[in-house]
């Protein structure tokens, strides 16, 4: 969510008038709110542009709901010591939230482990599980408040707390020990972001938060029908559930569990209504990355839902083979169950089946997902799938974080429509030549790098050019996003400039290369790409030869706030990833929104935004996507250009220290092992970095690209994306607030 007071002061319209009444008290709101610290209650993308989502649904004055756990630590404070990462725990929730409000009122029960046993119903039969374990969900809620708008939604977090049953039955018996435990143990659910699944703790934990989540949103959703409905056969026409990827899946089951076993609906009918309110947003790219559940750690810990996933898949598989046939090779694929060394739940898969609508999050996603990822269910089911390239919120990403520009663009439109009409923003393309918009677009990036480069001198004690272009890679680090392509390139470059005559160097467009990101405790290769960063920074950087011509800078423990700083500085941002790996990518739209210009490669959303701004307004390189497994399939045979192999060999021999750590960095690049293909992308990476130069050196033209960016950007505001979820997947219309 990163940080809600600017956000906040601006969507309710009352900024000017709080920074007066702060004035008046003695303070500055500029100073007050920089004390913020982010609200780290998610990692990357995937949670930011469901905080865009939230914006937008607020602005536009729909009707909902978002759900989240209440994480006591958020995603892991990065340190850099020596070049190295350490996480540090980030606690967020130290001194409180001030947006949060407590509803003690509002808890709910969450089992887990134990039986199911039978009992006589009705004439019948019906399953009870007697849970072995149970705990309290506490609803916090968080205002999201819309722009322009009355309307405030809510994003209601869970926080995990003891069962008062559990605690007193340890009282009473004298165990204080047992009640501190159980306690202990509870609380640990909403403790920690994305904890480490490499261990059966960790699965079992991740597991754990998940049904946590479910459990608690579903009984609070329920609750809310219940009040004014009696009928279940009302509860489509009343609720829309999204499933953002598949942590949530188990909500199917947990619904199926609820409408059986507690509202003593007969199946069929419980299937009906389950089968109508889900859609499903699938965010992978490769069907590898599609999350599986061990059955027998499901058995364990919701052992009634895993036996209402096996009736589910019994059901499903039986009217798959009136359609297909006994084709059992696509019937194992397509099954809800995996046989295999490990015995496991395919999550996507059960989504799939009990979703309406399957989306992926741009258009180059959409066909990997019919071609690729879930190819069996699209020629079946080829009415389920479509695609809504995710957008990012000009609120945040413009006004917030760029008021500035926000305030240029306001001039020049001649009005402040544009906030809640984003599509207004291409009324610059006519203004793109103009050269007073040119004179005071310049300042006002200017006046941006400046801010940067404080940031910079005062994070870092590195002083950088303001009048250098600004190059940056800000993601979480990753070998498919190829911060390792951008490194091995800022090595080439100071190379070049090494072995330069002096009088050449005069020539050299001046460059300060910006990386941030972190690398997932667990991931070396990431972990060995953030220090090698470092370690060419502190060559580069300290190298008389090279001076302001070339510096290397990596900003530690970067958040939603760094974001909000490093983007509107940013002159050139790489989104490079080899392509066909990003489903959609949106830190290229919160970079073009900016004014800032890309060089990337045609991945995910890249394609859609060459479609607005055209080609000629970016830096494009790279193999395409129908090229990438014909290319891994020649492997060793691929020539890489004598420049590559030479900046790897710089590498690998300790001209940057480390000689045997990097060992193994190199070893993927060399020897057929160069999955990403940054060999043989590199020359072209190279021509599209030249061409960059090029163009920074003509300013006029590198004014006009910039201003067609931001004007080419409103195709990308999440305000686009859930008009679209609304109209053709939810089924929901505006509700305004009366004034």
């Amino acid at each position: 969510m990163g940080r809600s007071l600017s956000n906040s002061v601006i969507n309710l319209g009352i900024r000017d008038q709080y920074a007066d009444a702060l004035k008046e008290l003695g303070f500055e709101y500029e100073v007050l709110a920089e004390q913020e610290g982010d609200a780290a209650l998610g990692n990357g993308g995937l949670a930011r542009l469901s905080a865009c989502q939230m914006d937008s649904l607020a602005t536009m004055d729909y009707p909902a709901w978002g759900y989240g756990l209440r994480y006591q630590y958020g995603l892991f404070r990065q340190v850099i010591l020596d070049g190295y990462q350490h996480e540090h725990p980030d606690y967020w929730l130290n001194f409180g939230n001030p947006w949060e409000i407590e509803r003690v009122h509002v808890t709910y029960p969450v089992k887990f482990y134990g039986t199911v046993e039978d009992e006589n119903f009705n004439g019948g039969k019906r399953k009870v599980w007697l849970p072995g374990e149970m705990v309290e969900a506490v609803a916090y809620d968080n205002p999201i408040p819309g722009h322009g708008t009355r309307n405030t939604i809510t994003l209601r977090l869970w926080a995990a707390k003891p069962s008062d049953q559990i605690d007193m039955e340890s009282y009473n018996t004298g165990d204080y020990i047992n009640a501190v435990v159980n306690r202990q143990r509870a609380e640990t659910i909403s403790s920690v972001l994305y904890p480490d699944d490499r261990s059966y703790q960790g699965k079992e934990l991740r597991l754990k938060q998940q049904y946590f989540f479910v459990s608690a949103s579903l009984q609070d959703i329920i609750r809310r029908f219940k009040d004014s409905h009696s009928n279940f056969d009302d509860f489509p026409e009343k609720v829309a559930l999204q499933l953002n990827d598949t942590h949530p899946s188990l909500a199917i089951a947990e619904v199926m569990r609820v409408l059986v076993d507690e509202e003593h609906l007969d199946w069929k009918r419980a299937w009906g209504i389950v089968c109508k309110i889900f859609s499903f947003t699938t965010h992978t790219v490769l069907p590898e990355g599609l999350e599986k559940v061990p059955v027998d750690l499901l058995e364990s810990l919701l052992p009634r839902h895993l036996q209402i996933i096996y009736d589910i898949n019994f059901d499903y598989i039986e009217e798959l083979k009136k359609k297909i046939g006994l084709d059992y090779d696509r019937l194992s694929r397509m099954s809800i169950v995996e046989d295999g060394a490990v015995k496991s739940i395919r999550m996507a898969n059960l989504a799939i089946v009990c979703s309406h609508t399957v989306n992926g999050v741009s258009r180059v996603h959409s066909e990997l997902l019919k071609t690729r990822v879930f190819k069996d269910f699209y020629e079946l089911w080829p009415h389920k799938f479509d695609y809504k390239t995710n957008g990012v919120t000009q609120r945040r990403w413009i006004v917030v974080s760029n008021p500035s520009l926000s305030a240029l663009i306001s001039k020049w439109l001649g009005t402040e429509a544009w906030i809640r009409d984003v599509d207004l923003l291409a009324g610059l393309q006519e203004q793109a030549a103009n050269v007073d918009l040119h004179e005071e677009w310049r300042m006002v990036r200017k006046l941006n790098k400046m801010r940067l480069a404080e940031y910079i001198e005062a994070m870092s004690g590195i002083k950088v050019s303001v009048s250098a272009m600004f190059d940056v890679q800000i993601k979480r680090i990753h070998e498919y996003k190829r911060q390792l392509l951008n490194i091995l390139g800022i090595i080439h470059r100071y190379d070049c400039i090494k072995n330069m005559e002096k009088s050449d160097r005069t020539k050299v467009v001046p460059r300060v290369c910006i990386i941030g990101g972190k690398a997932a405790p667990g991931y070396e290769i990431a972990k060995k790409i953030i220090k090698l960063c470092n370690a060419v920074a502190e060559k580069i950087n300290n190298d008389p030869d090279v001076g302001d011509l070339l510096k290397l800078v990596f900003i530690p423990d970067y958040n939603v706030s760094v974001a909000e700083l490093v983007i509107p500085g940013a002159d050139l941002s790489q989104h490079i990833s080899t392509a066909g790996h990003e489903a959609s990518g949106t830190g290229n739209m919160k970079f073009l929104m900016n004014g800032c210009l890309l060089l990337a490669t045609e991945d995910g959303s890249t394609v859609e935004i060459i479609e607005e701004i055209g080609e000629d307004n970016m830096f494009l390189f790279g193999a395409k996507m129908h090229e990438v497994p014909a290319l891994r399939v020649k492997g060793p045979a691929l020539k890489v250009p004598l420049q590559f192999a030479s900046v790897v060999r710089m590498v690998r021999d300790g001209y940057f220290g480390f000689q045997d750590y990097f060992e193994s960095l190199c070893d993927k690049l060399e020897g057929g092992n160069d999955f990403y293909l940054l060999g043989y992308d590199f020359q072209s990476y190279l021509e599209a970095q030249a061409a960059a130069d090029k163009a920074f050196v003509d300013q006029e033209k590198w004014t006009r690209m910039s201003i067609l960016s931001t004007a080419g950007s409103g195709r990308f505001s999440s305000d686009r994306t859930i008009e679209e979820y609304a109209e053709k997947t939810w089924g929901i219309e505006p509700c305004k607030c009366p004034f």
